[in-house]
């Protein structure tokens, strides 16, 4: 039988919350995002939320400080990024 993987085992992230005022829709933002390692996961009014490999994180965090989108709070915990930004809740999905 596999071993079970645990939640130690799972790969570690990190939740970057950006402006992007220049970008009018997700698509265009995601898009523009698929340059780099990481994935869209929220976009509302010029915010966004990204995760990252925390692997990746550090280049990351310096690639896009020379871009488009400035990085304004990051966190192991996306609820925390959400709340620094004041995001909408979303309903869960069941």
């Amino acid at each position: 039988m596999a071993k079970k993987l645990t939640k130690a085992l799972r790969g570690k992230r990190r939740w970057i919350g950006c402006e992007v005022g220049s970008f009018q829709s997700r698509s265009e933002l995601s898009e523009y995002a698929s340059n780099y390692p990481l994935k869209l996961y929220d976009f509302e009014e010029g915010k966004c939320i990204f995760m990252v490999r925390l692997e990746d994180y550090e280049s990351i965090k310096e690639e896009l400080s020379n871009s488009r989108i400035k990085t304004l709070t990051s966190s192991g915990k996306i609820r925390l990024v959400r709340e620094r930004m004041n995001f909408t809740r979303k309903p869960r999905k069941r």
